[in-house]
Protein backbone atom coordinates (compact mmCIF):
# COMPACT_ATOMS: atom_id res chain seq x y z
CA UNK A 1 0.00 0.00 0.00
CA UNK A 2 1.23 3.51 -1.03
CA UNK A 3 0.33 6.88 1.03
CA UNK A 4 -1.63 9.24 -0.68
CA UNK A 5 -3.58 6.39 -2.87
CA UNK A 6 -2.73 8.68 -6.19
CA UNK A 7 0.76 7.65 -5.65
CA UNK A 8 0.16 4.74 -6.99
CA UNK A 9 -0.19 5.48 -10.84
CA UNK A 10 3.85 7.32 -10.04
CA UNK A 11 5.02 5.18 -13.42
CA UNK A 12 2.27 6.65 -15.33
CA UNK A 13 3.04 10.61 -14.16
CA UNK A 14 6.62 9.62 -14.57
CA UNK A 15 6.10 8.83 -18.40
CA UNK A 16 3.53 12.04 -18.61
CA UNK A 17 6.27 14.48 -16.78
CA UNK A 18 8.70 12.77 -19.21
CA UNK A 19 6.44 13.90 -22.51
CA UNK A 20 6.30 17.22 -21.45
CA UNK A 21 9.78 17.56 -20.10
CA UNK A 22 10.48 16.69 -24.08
CA UNK A 23 8.15 19.43 -24.99
CA UNK A 24 9.73 21.59 -23.26
CA UNK A 25 13.51 21.30 -24.27
CA UNK A 26 11.79 21.38 -27.99
CA UNK A 27 9.95 24.52 -27.30
CA UNK A 28 13.10 26.24 -25.82
CA UNK A 29 14.87 25.62 -29.18
CA UNK A 30 13.14 23.98 -31.77
CA UNK A 31 15.66 24.46 -34.99
CA UNK A 32 18.14 22.79 -33.26
CA UNK A 33 18.49 18.91 -32.66
CA UNK A 34 19.85 17.69 -29.71
CA UNK A 35 19.66 13.62 -29.90
CA UNK A 36 21.81 13.20 -27.04
CA UNK A 37 19.57 15.11 -24.69
CA UNK A 38 16.72 14.13 -26.41
CA UNK A 39 17.33 10.73 -26.29
CA UNK A 40 18.66 10.60 -22.75
CA UNK A 41 15.57 12.12 -21.18
CA UNK A 42 13.44 9.84 -22.95
CA UNK A 43 15.69 6.60 -21.58
CA UNK A 44 15.88 7.72 -18.17
CA UNK A 45 12.46 8.86 -17.98
CA UNK A 46 11.23 4.77 -19.62
CA UNK A 47 14.00 3.74 -17.07
CA UNK A 48 12.83 5.84 -14.11
CA UNK A 49 9.10 4.90 -14.76
CA UNK A 50 10.27 1.11 -15.38
CA UNK A 51 12.04 1.00 -11.73
CA UNK A 52 9.15 2.87 -10.23
CA UNK A 53 6.64 -0.12 -11.01
CA UNK A 54 9.24 -3.25 -10.73
CA UNK A 55 10.19 -1.51 -6.96
CA UNK A 56 6.01 -1.55 -6.59
CA UNK A 57 5.47 -4.88 -7.65
CA UNK A 58 8.21 -6.71 -5.39
CA UNK A 59 6.74 -4.61 -2.55
CA UNK A 60 3.88 -5.76 -2.65
CA UNK A 61 1.83 -2.24 -3.73
CA UNK A 62 -1.42 -3.41 -5.57
CA UNK A 63 -1.59 -7.23 -3.94
CA UNK A 64 -4.54 -5.43 -2.40
CA UNK A 65 -6.00 -3.03 -5.89
CA UNK A 66 -6.01 0.45 -5.16
CA UNK A 67 -9.52 1.55 -7.05
CA UNK A 68 -8.92 5.39 -8.08
CA UNK A 69 -11.47 8.15 -9.18
CA UNK A 70 -14.46 6.36 -8.44
CA UNK A 71 -12.85 2.87 -9.98
CA UNK A 72 -12.14 4.82 -13.43
CA UNK A 73 -8.35 3.08 -12.71
CA UNK A 74 -7.61 0.04 -10.94
CA UNK A 75 -3.17 -0.55 -10.02
CA UNK A 76 -3.02 -3.78 -9.00
CA UNK A 77 -0.34 -6.52 -9.45
CA UNK A 78 -1.51 -6.88 -13.01
CA UNK A 79 -1.25 -3.84 -13.90
CA UNK A 80 2.18 -2.91 -12.16
CA UNK A 81 3.59 -6.03 -14.32
CA UNK A 82 2.57 -4.99 -17.45
CA UNK A 83 4.02 -1.72 -16.75
CA UNK A 84 7.21 -3.28 -16.13
CA UNK A 85 6.82 -4.89 -19.29
CA UNK A 86 6.16 -1.81 -21.91
CA UNK A 87 8.45 0.53 -19.68
CA UNK A 88 11.55 -2.19 -19.94
CA UNK A 89 10.73 -2.51 -24.11
CA UNK A 90 10.37 1.39 -24.49
CA UNK A 91 13.86 1.95 -22.71
CA UNK A 92 15.58 -0.47 -25.40
CA UNK A 93 13.91 0.70 -28.13
CA UNK A 94 15.03 4.35 -27.32
CA UNK A 95 18.61 3.12 -26.85
CA UNK A 96 18.62 1.89 -29.97
CA UNK A 97 16.62 4.80 -31.54
CA UNK A 98 19.71 7.35 -30.73
CA UNK A 99 21.75 6.05 -33.67
CA UNK A 100 19.13 4.68 -35.72
CA UNK A 101 17.66 8.62 -36.23
CA UNK A 102 20.80 9.63 -36.11
CA UNK A 103 20.89 13.07 -37.76
CA UNK A 104 16.97 12.98 -38.72
CA UNK A 105 15.03 15.94 -38.16
CA UNK A 106 11.92 16.09 -35.64
CA UNK A 107 13.59 13.71 -33.19
CA UNK A 108 11.74 16.12 -29.94
CA UNK A 109 8.21 14.71 -32.01
CA UNK A 110 9.65 11.30 -31.98
CA UNK A 111 10.18 10.53 -28.79
CA UNK A 112 7.54 12.47 -27.50
CA UNK A 113 5.39 10.46 -29.22
CA UNK A 114 6.75 7.41 -27.95
CA UNK A 115 6.22 8.80 -24.23
CA UNK A 116 3.03 9.70 -25.48
CA UNK A 117 1.92 6.01 -26.32
CA UNK A 118 3.67 4.68 -24.01
CA UNK A 119 1.76 6.59 -21.30
CA UNK A 120 -1.93 5.21 -22.93
CA UNK A 121 -0.54 1.65 -23.05
CA UNK A 122 0.32 2.03 -18.74
CA UNK A 123 -3.43 3.35 -18.53
CA UNK A 124 -4.77 0.39 -20.33
CA UNK A 125 -3.29 -1.93 -18.10
CA UNK A 126 -4.99 -0.59 -15.10
CA UNK A 127 -7.98 0.75 -16.53
CA UNK A 128 -11.29 0.09 -14.64
CA UNK A 129 -13.79 0.78 -17.24
CA UNK A 130 -14.39 0.34 -20.55
CA UNK A 131 -14.63 4.13 -21.10
CA UNK A 132 -10.92 4.43 -19.97
CA UNK A 133 -10.04 1.64 -22.27
CA UNK A 134 -11.09 3.57 -25.04
CA UNK A 135 -9.27 6.68 -24.25
CA UNK A 136 -5.94 4.87 -22.92
CA UNK A 137 -6.24 2.25 -26.51
CA UNK A 138 -6.58 5.66 -28.43
CA UNK A 139 -4.20 7.76 -26.50
CA UNK A 140 -1.50 4.61 -27.32
CA UNK A 141 -2.87 4.46 -30.75
CA UNK A 142 -2.97 7.86 -32.39
CA UNK A 143 0.90 8.55 -32.09
CA UNK A 144 1.81 4.90 -33.20
CA UNK A 145 0.46 5.76 -36.65
CA UNK A 146 2.23 8.64 -36.46
CA UNK A 147 5.62 7.11 -35.51
CA UNK A 148 4.82 4.10 -38.54
CA UNK A 149 4.77 7.01 -40.51
CA UNK A 150 8.07 8.96 -38.98
CA UNK A 151 10.17 8.81 -42.65
CA UNK A 152 8.01 11.21 -44.05
CA UNK A 153 10.81 10.73 -47.54
CA UNK A 154 10.03 7.41 -47.75
CA UNK A 155 6.89 6.07 -49.67
CA UNK A 156 6.51 2.59 -47.64
CA UNK A 157 6.76 4.31 -44.17
CA UNK A 158 3.94 6.97 -45.20
CA UNK A 159 2.34 4.46 -46.83
CA UNK A 160 2.18 1.78 -43.93
CA UNK A 161 1.01 4.44 -41.67
CA UNK A 162 -1.98 5.54 -43.50
CA UNK A 163 -3.02 1.33 -43.58
CA UNK A 164 -2.49 1.46 -39.91
CA UNK A 165 -4.64 4.28 -39.33
CA UNK A 166 -7.76 3.38 -41.80
CA UNK A 167 -7.66 0.18 -40.09
CA UNK A 168 -7.12 1.89 -36.89
CA UNK A 169 -9.91 4.04 -37.33
CA UNK A 170 -12.27 0.78 -38.04
CA UNK A 171 -11.28 -1.20 -35.34
CA UNK A 172 -12.04 1.80 -32.94
CA UNK A 173 -15.15 2.11 -34.30
CA UNK A 174 -16.25 -1.89 -33.63
CA UNK A 175 -14.55 -1.47 -30.37
CA UNK A 176 -17.22 1.51 -29.16
CA UNK A 177 -19.84 -0.13 -31.07
CA UNK A 178 -19.58 -2.87 -28.37
CA UNK A 179 -19.16 -0.67 -25.61
CA UNK A 180 -22.31 1.19 -26.51
CA UNK A 181 -24.33 -2.79 -26.84
CA UNK A 182 -22.54 -4.14 -23.35
CA UNK A 183 -23.66 -0.84 -21.79
CA UNK A 184 -27.32 -1.09 -23.49
CA UNK A 185 -27.27 -4.60 -21.77
CA UNK A 186 -25.87 -4.20 -18.44
CA UNK A 187 -26.54 -0.12 -17.98
CA UNK A 188 -22.76 0.29 -16.80
CA UNK A 189 -19.27 1.08 -17.81
CA UNK A 190 -17.07 0.01 -14.64
CA UNK A 191 -15.67 -3.59 -15.22
CA UNK A 192 -16.79 -4.71 -11.68
CA UNK A 193 -20.30 -3.39 -12.47
CA UNK A 194 -20.93 -5.56 -15.98
CA UNK A 195 -19.63 -8.74 -13.50
CA UNK A 196 -22.32 -7.94 -10.79
CA UNK A 197 -25.28 -7.29 -13.11
CA UNK A 198 -24.68 -9.83 -15.25
CA UNK A 199 -24.38 -12.53 -12.16
CA UNK A 200 -28.08 -12.51 -12.15
CA UNK A 201 -28.56 -13.02 -16.08
CA UNK A 202 -29.45 -10.54 -18.82
CA UNK A 203 -32.69 -9.76 -20.20
CA UNK A 204 -30.82 -8.97 -23.57
CA UNK A 205 -28.26 -12.22 -23.93
CA UNK A 206 -28.58 -11.15 -28.11
CA UNK A 207 -26.97 -7.47 -27.52
CA UNK A 208 -24.97 -8.52 -24.95
CA UNK A 209 -23.33 -11.43 -27.35
CA UNK A 210 -22.88 -9.25 -30.23
CA UNK A 211 -21.27 -6.40 -28.01
CA UNK A 212 -19.03 -8.84 -26.17
CA UNK A 213 -17.77 -10.05 -29.73
CA UNK A 214 -16.65 -6.76 -30.78
CA UNK A 215 -15.02 -5.70 -28.13
CA UNK A 216 -13.00 -9.03 -28.59
CA UNK A 217 -12.38 -8.06 -32.76
CA UNK A 218 -10.79 -4.53 -30.89
CA UNK A 219 -8.59 -6.73 -29.05
CA UNK A 220 -7.67 -8.84 -32.32
CA UNK A 221 -6.90 -5.61 -33.81
CA UNK A 222 -4.73 -4.29 -31.41
CA UNK A 223 -2.92 -7.54 -30.43
CA UNK A 224 -2.54 -8.00 -34.32
CA UNK A 225 -4.85 -11.32 -34.29
CA UNK A 226 -6.38 -12.94 -36.64
CA UNK A 227 -8.87 -11.94 -38.33
CA UNK A 228 -7.52 -7.87 -37.57
CA UNK A 229 -4.14 -9.07 -38.78
CA UNK A 230 -3.31 -7.89 -42.04
CA UNK A 231 -2.26 -4.57 -40.78
CA UNK A 232 0.68 -5.72 -38.99
CA UNK A 233 2.85 -7.27 -41.79
CA UNK A 234 2.62 -3.79 -43.82
CA UNK A 235 3.39 -1.67 -40.54
CA UNK A 236 5.90 -3.31 -39.34
CA UNK A 237 7.64 -3.47 -42.74
CA UNK A 238 7.09 0.10 -43.38
CA UNK A 239 8.09 1.79 -40.20
CA UNK A 240 11.47 2.60 -39.29
CA UNK A 241 12.68 -1.11 -37.10
CA UNK A 242 12.99 0.41 -34.05
CA UNK A 243 9.49 1.33 -34.13
CA UNK A 244 8.58 -2.00 -35.59
CA UNK A 245 10.13 -3.29 -32.14
CA UNK A 246 8.06 -0.68 -29.92
CA UNK A 247 4.57 -1.92 -31.46
CA UNK A 248 4.79 -5.51 -31.73
CA UNK A 249 6.09 -5.41 -28.20
CA UNK A 250 5.29 -3.53 -25.86
CA UNK A 251 1.91 -2.81 -27.83
CA UNK A 252 0.84 -6.10 -28.09
CA UNK A 253 1.56 -6.15 -24.29
CA UNK A 254 -0.98 -3.83 -23.63
CA UNK A 255 -3.49 -4.86 -25.96
CA UNK A 256 -3.65 -8.29 -23.54
CA UNK A 257 -3.27 -6.73 -20.53
CA UNK A 258 -6.49 -4.81 -21.36
CA UNK A 259 -8.53 -8.14 -22.57
CA UNK A 260 -7.02 -10.18 -20.06
CA UNK A 261 -8.74 -7.41 -17.33
CA UNK A 262 -11.76 -6.93 -19.38
CA UNK A 263 -12.60 -10.53 -20.28
CA UNK A 264 -11.70 -11.63 -16.95
CA UNK A 265 -13.14 -9.28 -14.37
CA UNK A 266 -15.96 -7.67 -16.68
CA UNK A 267 -17.37 -11.08 -17.97
CA UNK A 268 -16.41 -14.05 -15.73
CA UNK A 269 -17.16 -17.07 -17.74
CA UNK A 270 -19.06 -19.39 -14.92
CA UNK A 271 -21.13 -15.73 -14.44
CA UNK A 272 -25.64 -16.72 -15.92
CA UNK A 273 -25.64 -13.79 -18.02
CA UNK A 274 -22.10 -14.44 -19.78
CA UNK A 275 -23.35 -18.27 -20.42
CA UNK A 276 -26.37 -17.09 -21.84
CA UNK A 277 -25.17 -14.32 -24.34
CA UNK A 278 -21.65 -15.73 -25.53
CA UNK A 279 -18.47 -18.22 -24.72
CA UNK A 280 -16.04 -16.51 -25.30
CA UNK A 281 -13.55 -18.93 -24.53
CA UNK A 282 -14.59 -20.76 -27.41
CA UNK A 283 -14.07 -17.48 -29.58
CA UNK A 284 -10.85 -16.97 -28.09
CA UNK A 285 -9.69 -20.68 -28.67
CA UNK A 286 -11.09 -20.33 -32.49
CA UNK A 287 -8.83 -17.10 -33.07
CA UNK A 288 -6.04 -18.50 -31.04
CA UNK A 289 -5.27 -21.85 -33.33
CA UNK A 290 -6.26 -19.57 -36.64
CA UNK A 291 -3.76 -17.27 -35.44
CA UNK A 292 -0.55 -19.16 -34.32
CA UNK A 293 -1.24 -21.60 -37.60
CA UNK A 294 -1.65 -18.36 -40.38
CA UNK A 295 1.00 -16.61 -38.42
CA UNK A 296 3.61 -19.57 -38.76
CA UNK A 297 3.04 -20.55 -42.21
CA UNK A 298 2.64 -17.04 -43.75
CA UNK A 299 6.24 -16.40 -41.74
CA UNK A 300 7.37 -20.17 -43.28
CA UNK A 301 7.13 -18.33 -46.62
CA UNK A 302 8.95 -14.98 -46.50
CA UNK A 303 12.20 -13.63 -47.76
CA UNK A 304 12.45 -10.68 -46.15
CA UNK A 305 13.41 -11.11 -42.40
CA UNK A 306 11.35 -7.71 -41.19
CA UNK A 307 8.45 -9.37 -42.71
CA UNK A 308 9.16 -12.59 -41.46
CA UNK A 309 9.39 -11.37 -37.98
CA UNK A 310 6.26 -9.39 -38.27
CA UNK A 311 4.57 -12.96 -39.37
CA UNK A 312 6.12 -14.32 -36.31
CA UNK A 313 5.08 -12.08 -34.15
CA UNK A 314 1.14 -12.82 -35.19
CA UNK A 315 1.96 -16.31 -34.42
CA UNK A 316 3.51 -15.31 -30.74
CA UNK A 317 0.03 -13.18 -30.72
CA UNK A 318 -1.59 -17.11 -31.05
CA UNK A 319 0.48 -18.61 -28.28
CA UNK A 320 -0.78 -15.89 -25.58
CA UNK A 321 -4.39 -16.40 -26.60
CA UNK A 322 -4.10 -19.58 -25.12
CA UNK A 323 -3.84 -17.70 -21.70
CA UNK A 324 -7.28 -16.90 -22.07
CA UNK A 325 -8.68 -19.75 -24.11
CA UNK A 326 -7.79 -22.03 -21.35
CA UNK A 327 -9.76 -20.08 -18.20
CA UNK A 328 -12.65 -22.98 -19.05
CA UNK A 329 -12.93 -22.75 -15.12
CA UNK A 330 -10.81 -25.87 -14.56
CA UNK A 331 -7.46 -26.10 -13.34
CA UNK A 332 -5.43 -23.23 -11.67
CA UNK A 333 -6.87 -19.70 -13.25
CA UNK A 334 -4.13 -17.96 -12.26
CA UNK A 335 -1.19 -20.48 -13.34
CA UNK A 336 -3.32 -20.04 -17.05
CA UNK A 337 -2.95 -16.33 -17.06
CA UNK A 338 0.11 -15.82 -15.46
CA UNK A 339 1.64 -17.96 -18.18
CA UNK A 340 0.21 -15.59 -20.66
CA UNK A 341 2.11 -12.65 -18.55
CA UNK A 342 5.24 -14.51 -18.26
CA UNK A 343 5.63 -14.89 -22.53
CA UNK A 344 4.58 -11.11 -23.04
CA UNK A 345 7.27 -10.59 -20.50
CA UNK A 346 10.25 -12.66 -22.19
CA UNK A 347 8.47 -11.78 -25.93
CA UNK A 348 8.75 -8.34 -24.75
CA UNK A 349 12.73 -8.43 -24.93
CA UNK A 350 13.46 -11.45 -27.58
CA UNK A 351 11.26 -9.70 -30.20
CA UNK A 352 12.28 -5.60 -29.22
CA UNK A 353 16.15 -7.29 -29.77
CA UNK A 354 15.12 -9.14 -33.47
CA UNK A 355 14.34 -6.05 -34.79
CA UNK A 356 16.80 -4.01 -33.29
CA UNK A 357 19.08 -6.27 -35.06
CA UNK A 358 17.02 -5.53 -38.37
CA UNK A 359 17.48 -2.10 -37.81
CA UNK A 360 21.16 -2.17 -37.46
CA UNK A 361 21.26 -4.25 -40.33
CA UNK A 362 19.66 -1.35 -41.89
CA UNK A 363 21.94 1.36 -40.49
CA UNK A 364 24.88 -0.89 -42.28
CA UNK A 365 22.91 -1.12 -45.74
CA UNK A 366 23.06 -4.87 -45.04
CA UNK A 367 19.79 -5.14 -46.73
CA UNK A 368 16.38 -7.14 -45.24
CA UNK A 369 16.40 -10.48 -47.02
CA UNK A 370 17.77 -14.02 -45.83
CA UNK A 371 20.29 -14.09 -48.65
CA UNK A 372 21.36 -10.18 -47.71
CA UNK A 373 22.61 -11.54 -44.41
CA UNK A 374 24.56 -14.11 -45.73
CA UNK A 375 27.93 -14.23 -43.48
CA UNK A 376 26.97 -11.02 -41.45
CA UNK A 377 28.59 -12.54 -38.17
CA UNK A 378 32.04 -12.60 -39.80
CA UNK A 379 32.17 -8.56 -39.43
CA UNK A 380 29.31 -8.61 -36.40
CA UNK A 381 30.19 -11.52 -34.36
CA UNK A 382 28.78 -10.22 -30.68
CA UNK A 383 24.96 -9.04 -32.38
CA UNK A 384 25.22 -11.79 -34.79
CA UNK A 385 25.09 -14.51 -31.20
CA UNK A 386 22.94 -12.56 -29.76
CA UNK A 387 20.12 -12.95 -32.90
CA UNK A 388 21.15 -16.56 -32.78
CA UNK A 389 19.65 -16.35 -29.15
CA UNK A 390 16.51 -14.17 -30.17
CA UNK A 391 15.85 -16.72 -33.14
CA UNK A 392 16.16 -19.81 -30.73
CA UNK A 393 14.22 -18.48 -27.80
CA UNK A 394 11.75 -16.93 -30.27
CA UNK A 395 11.56 -20.76 -31.56
CA UNK A 396 11.16 -21.97 -27.74
CA UNK A 397 14.73 -23.95 -27.63
CA UNK A 398 16.32 -23.84 -24.24
CA UNK A 399 18.65 -21.10 -24.67
CA UNK A 400 16.66 -18.36 -23.83
CA UNK A 401 13.49 -18.07 -21.74
CA UNK A 402 11.16 -18.09 -24.18
CA UNK A 403 11.43 -22.24 -23.99
CA UNK A 404 10.22 -21.66 -19.86
CA UNK A 405 7.56 -19.64 -21.09
CA UNK A 406 5.92 -21.93 -23.87
CA UNK A 407 6.63 -24.53 -21.53
CA UNK A 408 4.14 -22.71 -18.66
CA UNK A 409 1.75 -21.93 -21.64
CA UNK A 410 1.26 -25.49 -22.56
CA UNK A 411 1.15 -26.56 -19.06
CA UNK A 412 -1.78 -23.95 -18.61
CA UNK A 413 -3.90 -25.44 -21.88
CA UNK A 414 -3.47 -28.87 -20.28
CA UNK A 415 -4.46 -27.73 -16.88
CA UNK A 416 -7.54 -25.86 -18.06
CA UNK A 417 -8.26 -29.23 -19.97
CA UNK A 418 -7.76 -28.01 -23.77
CA UNK A 419 -4.58 -30.45 -23.82
CA UNK A 420 -5.28 -30.48 -28.12
CA UNK A 421 -4.21 -26.74 -27.80
CA UNK A 422 -1.29 -27.52 -26.31
CA UNK A 423 -0.74 -29.80 -29.18
CA UNK A 424 -1.47 -27.13 -31.87
CA UNK A 425 0.83 -24.84 -30.50
CA UNK A 426 3.92 -27.37 -29.80
CA UNK A 427 3.47 -28.46 -33.58
CA UNK A 428 3.70 -24.50 -34.70
CA UNK A 429 6.65 -24.26 -32.27
CA UNK A 430 8.35 -26.76 -34.28
CA UNK A 431 7.10 -24.95 -37.61
CA UNK A 432 8.55 -21.86 -36.73
CA UNK A 433 12.06 -23.09 -35.63
CA UNK A 434 12.31 -23.51 -39.64
CA UNK A 435 12.04 -19.94 -40.74
CA UNK A 436 14.11 -19.14 -37.30
CA UNK A 437 17.29 -21.17 -38.19
CA UNK A 438 17.47 -19.41 -41.87
CA UNK A 439 18.17 -15.81 -40.42
CA UNK A 440 20.92 -18.24 -38.33
CA UNK A 441 21.95 -20.28 -41.11
CA UNK A 442 22.57 -16.91 -43.18
CA UNK A 443 24.50 -15.44 -40.41
CA UNK A 444 27.04 -18.36 -39.54
CA UNK A 445 27.42 -20.59 -42.53
CA UNK A 446 26.10 -19.04 -46.30
CA UNK A 447 28.42 -17.21 -47.72
CA UNK A 448 27.76 -14.08 -48.94
CA UNK A 449 27.49 -13.13 -52.41
CA UNK A 450 30.23 -9.76 -51.88
CA UNK A 451 32.22 -9.25 -48.60
CA UNK A 452 30.14 -6.97 -46.12
CA UNK A 453 31.84 -3.60 -45.65
CA UNK A 454 30.98 -2.62 -42.39
CA UNK A 455 32.81 1.25 -41.25
CA UNK A 456 30.89 1.52 -37.90
CA UNK A 457 29.64 0.17 -34.96
CA UNK A 458 27.30 2.51 -33.30
CA UNK A 459 27.74 1.94 -29.65
CA UNK A 460 23.63 2.80 -28.16
CA UNK A 461 22.03 0.38 -31.31
CA UNK A 462 24.46 -2.58 -30.65
CA UNK A 463 24.40 -2.36 -26.89
CA UNK A 464 20.48 -2.12 -27.27
CA UNK A 465 21.18 -5.85 -28.62
CA UNK A 466 23.25 -6.84 -26.67
CA UNK A 467 21.47 -5.87 -23.36
CA UNK A 468 17.96 -7.30 -24.63
CA UNK A 469 20.27 -10.95 -25.66
CA UNK A 470 21.36 -10.91 -21.98
CA UNK A 471 18.08 -10.57 -20.57
CA UNK A 472 16.21 -13.01 -22.87
CA UNK A 473 19.28 -15.21 -21.28
CA UNK A 474 19.15 -14.09 -17.74
CA UNK A 475 15.60 -14.86 -17.92
CA UNK A 476 16.09 -18.23 -17.85
CA UNK A 477 17.17 -19.13 -14.60
CA UNK A 478 15.25 -15.96 -13.36
CA UNK A 479 11.49 -17.17 -14.29
CA UNK A 480 12.05 -20.53 -12.02
CA UNK A 481 13.06 -18.20 -8.61
CA UNK A 482 10.62 -15.23 -10.02
CA UNK A 483 7.50 -17.00 -11.31
CA UNK A 484 5.30 -16.82 -8.39
CA UNK A 485 5.33 -12.76 -8.97
CA UNK A 486 3.80 -13.71 -12.38
CA UNK A 487 0.80 -16.17 -11.04
CA UNK A 488 -0.07 -14.09 -8.20
CA UNK A 489 -0.71 -11.09 -9.97
CA UNK A 490 -2.82 -12.88 -12.37
CA UNK A 491 -4.54 -14.26 -9.06
CA UNK A 492 -5.37 -10.92 -7.95
CA UNK A 493 -8.21 -10.63 -11.30
CA UNK A 494 -9.68 -13.82 -9.87
CA UNK A 495 -10.26 -12.17 -6.19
Amino acid sequence: MVEPAWAATAPVLVLVATALALFLVDSIDPESNRPRLLSGVAFVGALAAMGVSLVYLLTGVGVEPISLYGGQLVVDQMALFFQVIVTSVTAVVVLGSHDYLDSHAYQAEYYTLIMLAVTGMAVMAAAGSLAVAFIALELASLPSYALVAFMKQNKGSVEAGLKYFLIGALSSAVFAFGISLVYAATGTLMLDGIAEELTQGTELPGVLGVGLLMIIGGFAYKTASVPFHFWAPEAYEGAPAPVSAFISSASKAAGFALAFRVLVVAFPIASSGVQNALDWTVVVTILAVATMTLGNFAAATQENVKRMLAYSSIGHAGYVLIALAALTGTGDQSLILGAGMIHLLVYGFMNTGAFLFVALAEHWDVGRTFQDYRGLAEQAPFVSVAMTVFMFSLAGLPVGAGFLSKYYLFAGAVSGGLWWLALVGAVNSALSLFYYSRVVKALWIDEPDEPHVIESYPSALYGAVIVAAVVTVGLLPGLVLFDNVAFDAAAVLFG
